[in-house]
């Protein structure tokens, strides 16, 4: 005979897990709809307008919807220089500052003396303005009494014009970069090696394994992890760089204009041009170029950990 309170109890079951589902549900909801406000109708509403050509933004009227934006900015030198640029200074700045950082990250995880002042010093330029960290790195690269070139001096080097050669702009932004981007690196890598088991080194320097050996077969290893996850937040902030070519060379890209990045052709293409249109194809682009890099480096390190 099937129990009268069976119903009650399956309904009240339902009850429950509808509850357990909702409830999650109503605290979620104000990220999510922060999420779509503030990201995902953003990103939509700039590919809509990457299609309209000559759009015209207090009216909103454009000639035409298609490609014509892409085709335009392709074709101009300034973006293609951009891309360049871009390119170089991603592929130059990420594997350099990683290195250095992994190496810093290392000797600051031993037992060293004065390990907390080292910590805090590498952490500094993190929480400090760019804009006031670039314009001491503008007083080091001056050419008549830079730091640099003054140093440059006792090993009979003659005095570089890092930020009026338009040779020299770019070697002046990389290595600017790489000093901007290790703190963050060096405290994520910090952090994966210290989550490691210290086990694994006993056991190796058992086995009688040398330094080297125990640092490319035991932590290089464990640590891909978040290699993996500094090479990827690396590589899409340098794929950004902007911010660093204001104190540098006075809100240009570079002494002759010709050290575009991407991000500073959107914005002379918005704030300058008002070319909106061209601006969004521009951030459409980059968006692309950041996703299939992002993509790439994850199926690497999966192949990589496995």
């Amino acid at each position: 005979m099937r129990n009268p309170f069976s119903k009650k109890k399956d309904q009240g079951l339902e009850v429950g897990t509808s509850r357990s589902m909702i409830e999650p549900a109503f605290y979620l909801l104000p990220f999510l709809l922060g999420l779509m406000i503030f990201t995902l109708y953003p990103f939509v509403n700039a590919f809509v307008i990457s299609l309209k050509e000559n759009y015209v933004l207090m009216s909103g009227k454009y000639s035409s919807l298609g490609l014509g934006n892409y085709a335009e900015i392709f074709a101009d030198p300034d973006f293609v220089n951009g891309l360049q640029t871009t390119a170089v200074y991603v592929l130059i700045v990420v594997p350099v500052a990683t290195v250095l950082s992994l190496i810093i990250a290392t000797l600051l995880n031993e037992k060293i003396k004065f390990k907390g002042f080292f910590q805090t010093a590498y952490f500094m330029p993190m929480v400090t303005a760019v804009v006031a960290v670039g314009l001491v790195w503008k007083w080091l690269y001056n050419y008549d009494y830079g730091l640099i070139n003054y140093l440059l001096s006792f090993f009979g080097v003659d005095p570089i014009n890092w930020l009026n050669n338009p040779a020299y702009n770019l070697a002046a932004l990389i290595i600017f970069g790489v000093w901007k981007m290790m703190p963050l690196t060096i405290i994520l890598l910090l952090a994966g090696l210290q989550n490691i088991n210290p086990q694994y080194y006993t056991a190796a320097r058992v086995d009688g394994a040398k330094p080297l050996r125990i640092f490319f077969r035991i932590t290089i290893p464990l640590l891909a992890p978040t290699l993996g996850l500094t090479m990827i937040v690396n590589t899409i902030s340098a794929s950004m760089v902007f911010v660093e070519l204001f104190p540098l060379f006075n809100g240009k890209p570079g002494s002759a204009y010709s050290l575009y990045t991407i991000v500073y052709y959107l914005y002379d293409m918005f704030y300058t041009q008002w070319e909106f249109g061209l601006a969004a194809a521009t951030s459409v682009v980059l968006f692309g170029i950041v996703l299939v890099l992002t993509i790439l480096q994850i199926l690497i390190q999966r192949k990589w950990q496995h």
